[in-house]
């Protein structure tokens, strides 16, 4: 954690070595931890159930999300004229997981005392988006710096990717809901695409204690 916010630069020359699986999965290991807290801070909102379920969910979420993107990264890397390994991208898109982690945990104490304060489904949403799209920023700004150092390229790819990565989360976010607030089932029991769930929150509104039509309102984030 120390190396990831404060010397990038031995993490990455780390990745070149042998044991880079060790650091890979140290890294996998500090994302789902500090992802588990923050599912905590959301859980906290609606309370009940979700005290458990938005933790599991969130943590599972990002993880399907990095391993359902992941063959893709290689591929747009590639295609950017990157020179690395297989081993070298889990290693950057670890690192890019373990570092958003550890900034939404940073903002967790900010999202608590919102949750306690507000009954608001659609706020709190757009307030957890906002983190995770602050925490993603300087995540990806840790990724591309890697990937230059180590690849010599893959810019063009690696935005392309960029891309596919935050839908994939963004409609992680809305498969499993409902991760903010409660609904009278696990899981969802009818598709839908992220934004037309976001806009259906936007028109009707609901308190935290109530279903939530069926999930986490408009702007939950992917980091749930």
């Amino acid at each position: 954690m120390e190396a990831l916010l404060r010397r990038p630069t031995d993490l990455w020359n780390h990745l070149r070595k042998p044991e880079a699986g060790g650091l890979s999965l140290s890294l996998l290991l500090i994302a789902a931890l500090c992802m588990g807290i923050y599912g905590v801070v959301i859980g906290t909102f609606a309370g009940g159930d979700q005290l458990w379920a938005a933790p599991l969910k969130v943590v599972l979420g990002l993880m399907i999300s990095a391993l359902i993107c992941l063959p893709s990264l290689y591929i747009f890397a590639c295609l950017g004229g990157a020179k690395v390994r297989v081993v070298e991208v889990i290693g950057l898109l670890a690192g890019l997981l373990a570092l958003m982690t550890i900034l939404l945990v940073g903002f967790a104490p900010i999202a608590w005392i919102f949750g306690q304060s507000t009954d608001s489904l659609s706020w709190m949403g757009f307030l957890h988006l906002g983190f995770w799209t602050v925490a993603l920023g300087f995540a990806l700004r840790f990724f591309f710096a890697g990937f230059r150092i180590l690849g010599e390229g893959g810019g063009a790819g690696l935005k392309a990717w960029m891309f596919l990565f935050v839908v994939v989360m963004l409609q992680m976010t809305t498969a499993l809901r409902p991760i903010l607030g409660q609904a009278p089932t696990l899981l969802p029991t009818e598709k839908r695409f992220f934004l037309h769930h976001w806009s259906q929150h936007l028109k009707a509104p609901t308190p935290a204690g109530a279903e939530g039509q069926r999930g986490a309102p408009a702007g939950v984030q992917p980091a749930r």
